[in-house]
């Protein structure tokens, strides 16, 4: 695995890879094998968000509309700020896009400033490492949504995806040995892509 390559977009150095899918469906796990690869990994802003809200009392931070801004804050804060030539970020602006889409609001201009950057800087490589469902959503203090929501939630995350014009690459259920391989592999092996106009 050639962690050095150069990058494609223009004068960027690093490459950015996205990796989104179900809610529950393991997604940190894979991130922290990612971490012990070598890879500079980037957790979740939205678990963030919610997890420092409910320390100071507040139980459901993801009903008020500064939610999102708060997360879109983060995200790009945790961008910035990371290091290593080829970075993993557990969900991205595009991600925030689809909770947005998920809860019924209006995107707010941060977050529409915020997909603007990512798109125009093509900060994210386009191909984006989809974690599918394993057949279950197990609920946690930040997670509140039974499975068959997960699955809404999913197909929400697809089509944000596909409307910003990034190309999914399915990582399909299985034991997490097998899912890290995939993801390993398909990181290194990589094609080029077109630089960014």
């Amino acid at each position: 695995m050639d962690l050095s390559r150069p990058a494609r977009k223009g004068s960027r150095i690093m490459r950015r890879y996205v990796l989104t899918g179900t809610p529950g469906a393991g997604k940190t796990s894979i991130l922290r094998c990612l971490d012990e690869l070598g890879y500079g990994v980037v957790e979740e802003a939205a678990t963030a968000v919610i997890a420092q809200a409910q320390a100071l009392g507040e139980d459901q931070p993801w009903t008020r509309m500064s939610f999102i801004d708060e997360i879109v804050a983060l995200q790009r804060q945790r961008q910035l700020e990371a290091t290593g030539s080829v970075q993993v970020f557990d969900r991205s602006p595009v991600c925030t896009h689809a909770l947005t889409t998920y809860l019924g609001w209006s995107v707010s201009p941060a977050l529409a400033t915020e997909l603007e950057r990512i798109t125009s800087e093509g900060v994210y490589e386009r191909q984006v490492l989809f974690v599918r469902n394993l057949g279950f959503c197990e609920p946690t203090a930040a997670r509140r949504i039974s499975f068959q929501e997960s699955l809404a939630f999913e197909k929400i995350h697809e089509e944000s995806y596909r409307a910003f014009g990034y190309e999914l690459i399915d990582i399909p259920a299985s034991d997490l040995a097998h899912r890290v391989a995939t993801v390993n592999s398909m990181i290194a092996h990589a094609p080029p892509q077109a630089p960014t106009a």
